[in-house]
């Protein structure tokens, strides 16, 4: 077999359909599109949600839901994982666990707005962790394993973040000092 010798499939490729151009090419006048009408023309989008001037089905079923624009984004990281990383030397034990120790490790790729650590896995080394957020059974497992776990909640860094603002705005502030 040579370079020059090679050649499509029978079949791979079909030439293309030229429309409307007679009666006798088998595509001609209506070029395949059916009869006269808004669906003939080119352009038409809006006509499959369209039930005849009708309520669509769409705007009469309930709407649910709702996405907050501003939600905070967590990396789940499970204990087991914690473990794997300081068995394999990635993580130190004695140093307290945080996000740039994550990252630093390779657990995490990014911080996002905090780590949320998760309970699934085993956890035997004593360790101090520092997260955004932390699972009961997280908690439970490493305080079992003579480890603390400290919370560093993510409400804490709106609250810094965003001014005080409303009707009672001076009570507020008043009251967070």
């Amino acid at each position: 077999m040579k370079l020059n010798e090679i050649s499509d499939n029978k079949g791979a490729r079909k030439p293309r359909m030229r429309v409307g151009r007679g009666i006798g090419s088998g595509k001609g006048k209506t070029a395949g599109r059916g009869v006269k009408g808004q669906k003939a023309r080119s352009g038409v989008t809006g006509i499959r949600l369209f039930e005849g001037g009708q309520m669509p089905l769409y705007m009469r079923l309930p709407k649910r839901g709702f996405n907050k624009p501003n939600r905070l984004k967590f990396v789940e990281v499970n204990l087991g994982r914690l473990q794997t990383a300081i068995d394999a030397g990635a993580l130190d034990a004695g140093k307290t666990v945080d996000v740039a120790a994550l990252i630093a490790a390779g657990v995490v790729r990014r911080g996002h707005d905090g780590v949320r650590l998760l309970g699934s896995g085993e956890i035997k080394a004593k360790i101090a962790v520092e997260v955004a957020h932390a699972s009961a059974s997280a908690k439970a497992a490493i305080e079992k394993a003579g480890g603390s776990v400290t919370v560093i909640g993510g409400e804490a860094k709106e609250a810094v973040d965003k001014p005080i603002k409303g009707k009672n705005a001076k009570k507020k502030a008043a009251e967070k000092k």
